[in-house]
């Protein structure tokens, strides 16, 4: 009980010295004496039914028609406060694993007294699949989905909320027929959860952004279960993103040592998190897996999530090195006006304007200064571009199986013949270097030099499904990425350009569904540094091989399938996920690929 108490207290002090801003007026020993209450004797002020507010009400619904989760059947709980207008859109509190009359009662108290907005609270149970039909008595259980829906770090579950549970919610009414209106804005809406919620509520703000910004995870299990032990190396490597945490958990929490210390996973998060820049607090008790005490304190976070409401949550400033070394503080992500069908081959001429192709609109695109993207061309089938050192613009046409160079006037001519490429880079020299994935996945991939004369040859074999190719600044280095694995391979140039010393060098990190990087695309700076376009978001790799900063498209966006440098100075990088196309200035230029080689800075073995 002492324990419990002086943990608590503890609790408070930390909560008052929260990151980056105003903390909540609070006493620790008030604190303690209202823990020391609850235990002992009537519950907290916060958590006991006040006849004076008034209450909202509780409704029950059931999705049992999922496509993200087939099979399942879902409950979920409704709070409406009773000061709920459906006129004005409410806020909304997501809680996994339900929701039930504790939560009721304290968020009827803190709205009334105006310690939070008014907000509407969903309580979603995992899904179960079931042997027997609705009604049967002691229905048995097939499957239970717990730890697939709430422990994956996929948009599995984001996508179900957002997409299946919410859409639900909002079809249904209150007893006096008051519709249920949700706020579309992500800084109106949090999510909490313990344990296997407590990391659900985190990847909804993780993978989704725009849609959750405040969470409270109790002790989460940020554990070797299903990929939750590397969310801080990510948290650590990814751009900061605009998100409030609270991390609750206590020192002998390890509810299965088989899957790592519960306590230790969330000290490496607060450590992350805080490392990175988030506004973020914790309480560390001294109890094991158990939820009560989180539960204790949970008007308090909710005061914490929600101060200075509606102040816009924001992104903070990462400690992380290679960040501070290529981004710009407030230089985020700016979107080209015009959407595309199929955004793809990036690439950027001696001027720095942008071009690219979309696909299914048999177009080639230029952007100039103004960013407005004008018809260059109509080529049916170009699906990745390259400028020479002259200024030729080349591309790639896997359907005709045909290396092309193309004139302002959408006239082409042949170059090579045989290939079905992907990625294209062309040297100082204009040599051309052209990967050629296999026609079906067991099918090993190619790489193919073809020089100014014409001539082609085999410089390399046995890729898996071969993509973005580049060369090092210096021109020492040839890269060669794989879009089905985690692998970027790494060769040594030599001096008839033929490729020597393969290695798969530069780990990338591969996201969970699907289980590959889906690395498209490559480019380079000045410092040596390897972009790589990914499932992830651009994985930005130290000249030793090793990811060191992840940029990720604003969400929703899809995996970023192209990127270069373009720009009068070459320090804007441009990125495509298909459909949308962005620019953002960098500290560090790129390197033209068609460029004479520099000399690079010197490095470590690191």
């Amino acid at each position: 009980m002492l324990r419990l108490i002086l943990s608590s207290a503890l609790f408070f002090i930390l909560l008052s010295i929260s990151r980056g801003q105003a903390p909540a007026q609070i006493d620790p020993n008030a604190l303690a004496q209202k823990i020391q209450g609850e235990l002992s004797g009537p519950p907290l002020p916060d958590a006991k039914v006040d006849p004076s507010v008034p209450h909202g009400e509780l409704l029950q619904g059931i999705i049992t028609d999922s496509k993200i989760y087939p099979g399942t059947e879902n409950g979920f709980q409704v709070y409406v406060p009773a000061q709920y207008d459906p006129a004005k859109p409410a806020c909304l509190l997501v809680k996994l694993d339900g929701l039930g009359t504790y939560e009721a009662t304290v968020l009827d108290n803190l709205i009334a007294k105006k310690d939070v907005p008014v907000i509407i609270g969903v309580g979603i149970s995992s899904g179960t699949v079931w042997k027997d039909p609705p009604g049967t008595p002691k229905r048995a259980a097939i499957r239970f989905n717990r730890s697939y829906e709430f422990d994956s770090v996929n948009d599995h579950f984001p996508d179900f909320v957002l997409n299946e549970v919410l859409p639900a919610v909002e079809k249904m009414k209150t007893k006096d027929g008051r519709a249920i209106n949700l706020s579309p804005d992500g800084n109106d809406h949090a999510a909490t959860g313990g344990s296997t919620g407590g990391i659900g509520s985190f990847t909804l703000a993780w993978r989704r952004p725009d849609q959750f910004t405040r969470v409270y995870s109790l002790i989460g299990t940020f554990v070797s279960m299903r990929g939750g032990h590397e969310y801080p190396a990510l948290i650590r490597k990814t751009d900061p993103k605009p998100i409030r945490i609270f991390l609750e958990d206590g020192s002998t929490d390890a509810w299965n040592p088989l899957f790592g210390s519960w306590y230790d996973a969330n000290l490496a998060m607060e450590s992350a998190l805080s490392f990175s820049g988030y506004d973020v607090a914790h309480a560390w008790g001294t109890h094991g897996h158990d939820g009560r005490p989180g539960g204790m304190i949970f008007p308090d976070v909710m005061r914490w999530l929600w101060r200075d409401y509606p102040a816009p949550i924001k992104a903070g400033i990462s400690k992380n090195s290679t960040l501070v070394e290529i981004t710009l503080p407030g230089e985020g992500w700016q979107k080209i006006p015009q959407t595309f069908q199929s955004a793809a081959g990036l690439a950027a001429n001696a001027q720095g304007d942008v071009f690219l192709s979309d696909r299914p609109a048999s177009t080639l695109y230029h952007l100039g200064a103004d960013d407005k993207p004008v018809a260059y061309g109509h080529e049916p089938d170009v699906v990745g571009e390259a400028f020479g050192p002259d200024g030729t613009l080349y591309g790639v046409e896997p359907g005709e199986k045909k290396v092309v160079a193309l004139d302002p006037q959408g006239q082409t001519r042949t170059v090579a013949e045989g290939i079905a490429g992907n990625g294209i880079v062309v040297t100082h020299d204009g040599t051309l270097y052209v990967s050629e994935p296999g026609e079906h996945s067991d099918m090993p991939s190619t790489i193919w030099q073809i020089k100014s004369t014409g001539e082609k040859k085999v410089v390399d074999q046995g890729l898996h499904s071969a993509s973005g190719v580049a060369f090092s600044p210096d021109g020492s280095l040839f890269y060669g990425a794989e879009n089905s694995t985690k692998w970027i391979y790494s060769y040594v140039v030599q001096p008839d350009g033929s490729l020597a010393d393969k290695q798969p060098f530069y780990w990338l990190h591969m996201t969970d569904i699907p289980n590959d990087s889906g690395a498209e695309d490559l480019a380079v700076d000045t410092h040596g540094n390897l972009y790589a376009a990914t499932r992830m978001g651009i994985q930005v790799c130290d000249q030793n091989g090793r990811v060191r900063a992840i940029l990720p498209l604003p969400t929703p966006c899809g995996p970023v399938c192209s990127l270069c440098f373009g720009g009068e100075h070459f320090d804007i990088l441009y990125a495509t996920d298909g459909t949308q196309v962005f620019k953002r200035h960098l500290k560090v230029p790129g390197f033209a690929p068609w460029a004479a080689p520099i000399a690079l800075p010197s490095h470590s073995a690191g």
